[in-house]
């Protein structure tokens, strides 16, 4: 699926609500706006495409009225995406993304959390009217109730990790594994995919392969994050460099770290009284490189590769169409090995 059917679904439905909240009054379009520019500016668009191909891979056909409403429905998606980075950025105080001031930063706090809530409105309205329209069973409900309920208790939970942080690194990196699987998976790739194949009333066998690939690249492409978080190009990423260390983040990167450090004490202190601290990019980069001398971000690389390697495999164990396979598998590289 191209972007710009995802682009052109997105703009008209934003373009419809906008005349909505106009008509109750037309002094919060500024605000509404913000929420438009952000969600139109940009990201990969990845969650339509994987809820398309789920589609495609269920033998769901490519044209048609039917293939028109599961278009609406992946675009959807970005709308979910949207309340999601919304709220995060204000959980996390983060001051940019994409290069630009974060929603908060923009209009308020208050504000942000509102448009959050209103794009999460949306995205249920433009999802269930494509239901409709394809008159489709409960399956693709279900799914799509439980990929909500699934990021926003992921949410909760990474809150809930960083509020009762661990000591013990293994416990640590169990922890922030279960939110990988939660708050990115399950609503990035395993929940797209299984949500697009209930809608093709795909067989059992079909939505567990798609769901294994989607759990498995899903979680590498956190852990992808992870490392973007830290070391990634301020210029590429639209963050600063670190940001993550300076947010305190509790991520599988730093317990593998901080596991290796247990018999280097001194720097281990020294990671751990850094963390959450804006002490300036020198503080910050020094930080990176203890970091990056235990090893722990070839340890991440391997585990991202052995992720991918495990969810391709998952798909052997189902015919599906070709190019739909050939997709799936450029997908599971261009979400795990980004720069951005």
């Amino acid at each position: 699926m191209s972007r710009s059917p995802v682009e052109s679904l997105l703009q008209a439905e934003l373009s419809a609500r906008r005349d909505s909240v106009a008509a109750v009054d037309p002094q919060l379009l500024p605000q509404v706006d913000e929420l438009i520019r952000f969600t139109m500016m940009g990201g990969k668009r990845l969650r339509p495409q994987f809820l398309w191909l789920g589609w495609r891979a269920a033998g769901g056909e490519d044209d048609g009225d039917r293939a028109a409403a599961v278009r609406r429905a992946a675009a959807s998606l970005e709308l979910i995406q949207a309340s999601a980075l919304i709220h995060d950025d204000i959980i996390d105080n983060s001051q940019t993304r994409r290069g630009r001031p974060s929603v908060h930063i923009a209009v308020g706090t208050s504000a942000a959390i509102l448009l959050g809530d209103l794009a999460l409105a949306w995205a249920d309205d433009m999802f269930t009217e494509a239901l409709v329209d394809l008159r489709a069973g409960s399956a693709a409900l279900h799914a799509w109730r439980d990929m909500r309920t699934q990021v926003l208790a992921g949410q909760l939970l990474d809150l809930h990790t960083s509020a009762h942080s661990h000591d013990d690194p293994v416990e640590q990196a169990r922890a922030a594994r279960r939110v990988n699987r939660f708050k990115t998976a399950a609503y990035t790739v395993e929940g797209p995919l299984h949500i697009g194949a209930a809608l093709g009333c795909a067989d059992g066998p079909v939505i567990t392969a798609l769901r294994a690939f989607g759990a498995h690249v899903g979680i590498a492409f956190q852990l992808r994050d992870d490392l973007l978080g830290v070391y990634g190009d301020p210029a590429i990423t639209g963050k600063p460099a670190g940001d993550d260390l300076v947010e305190g983040k509790r991520t599988v990167l730093l317990a593998t770290a901080r596991q290796r450090l247990r018999t280097r004490p001194e720097l281990l202190a020294e990671l751990d009284s850094g963390l959450g601290m804006d002490g300036g990019p020198e503080r910050t980069a020094r930080l990176a490189a203890i970091i990056a001398a235990t090893g722990a971000v070839s340890a991440m690389e391997d585990e991202i590769s052995v992720l991918v390697s495990s969810g391709l495999a998952a798909l052997e164990q189902v015919t599906l169409p070709s190019d739909v396979t050939a997709r799936l598998r450029e997908l599971a590289v261009l979400a795990t090995a980004r720069v951005s």
